[in-house]
Formats: C-alpha cells, structure tokens, sequence
C-alpha cells in the first residue's frame, strides 16, 4: 500500500507515466542509472518489487552513483575474465564425434548444446544460449562457430565433427 507522501516523491513524466532511475540494466528500457519513464502499472508491478528502479530522490541518485563505481568495477575486472576466456576458446579446437552415413551425412545434428557441453568437458565455461549457429551441423567436417560471452565479446571456436567409431 502506498501512502500520499510516497506518491509524491514519485514524478510525473511528460507522457504521463511514472519517472524511475534504473538500478539495473533493463533489456528494452535502458542502462543502468538513467532516468526513464514506465508506464505507473510496469514501474509498480515489474521494476520496483524486483528493484530494478528506484524512486529518483537526492538519496537514491547519491546512493546509485557510489553504487555505479563498484559496478562499473566489477563489470572492468569481468571483461578482463572474459577476453581470457576469449583466447582460450579460440585456441582450443574441439571435436565431435556423431553417428553418420558413408557419405558424411549425419543421422541426427550438432547444435549449440553439444558444443557446449564439448567446452564445458574442457573447463572453459560456455552455455548453449552463448553459441550463435545460423543452423545445426548436418555433415562431417570442420567448422568455425561464434561464441558470444558478453559485454559485446566474442570468440571463435573450430568444431571438427568426425564420425562416430562402432563399438564393438
């Protein structure tokens, strides 16, 4: 329940909707620290409750601004891990074995989730939603696939899919 003090504090934009400072990124919305206006309904609901915004008050704006640096910190120092991780993906090929015909054709295909789990059993930390194919891997051969790690990195990887040997 919010009281009238509250209601208050919280200014109007000029389209009508509610301004808050974003205390988070928000895909669609905005960077962290801008002022934004949201519809009252999203701001209350959404934004607020999981405290991606907050009220624009002198306090707030003082406390996100010490809180921006160390974020900014820690965003500095994870970029660094991650053009690590970069260089150690695109220095490690890995390969692939799957079931295929006498012509090279797969019976099934090599998606994101089998690459990787192939670089996670190298301890190089990849999720299948970092792993941008235009479409599964259909035959045996040698492929170059993007990785995506974030904050506007990327790698590259080589994939070499061989044909699976029969156990016997």
């Amino acid at each position: 329940m919010t009281t009238t003090r509250q209601r208050q504090q919280v200014r109007k934009g000029t389209h009508g909707g509610m301004q808050l400072v974003l205390t988070e990124d928000v895909a669609h919305l905005g960077k962290q620290g801008e002022v934004v206006e949201v519809k009252p309904g999203y701001g209350r609901n959404y934004l607020l409750p999981k405290g991606l915004a907050t009220v624009p008050t002198e306090h707030n704006l003082r406390l996100l601004a010490r809180y921006k640096v160390r974020v900014h910190q820690a965003r500095e120092a994870r970029m660094a891990d991650l053009k690590a991780l970069a260089d150690q993906i695109r220095r490690t090929p890995i390969q692939i074995e799957a079931q295929a015909n006498e012509e090279g054709h797969l019976y099934g295909s090599v998606g994101p989730a089998e690459i990787a789990k192939s670089l996670r059993g190298k301890n190089l930390g990849v999720e299948p939603d970092m792993v941008k194919m235009e479409g599964p891997i259909k035959e045996i051969a040698l492929y170059a696939v993007k990785i995506q790690l974030g904050y506007e990195i990327e790698s590259e990887v080589q994939v070499i899919v061989v044909k699976a040997t029969e156990k016997k």
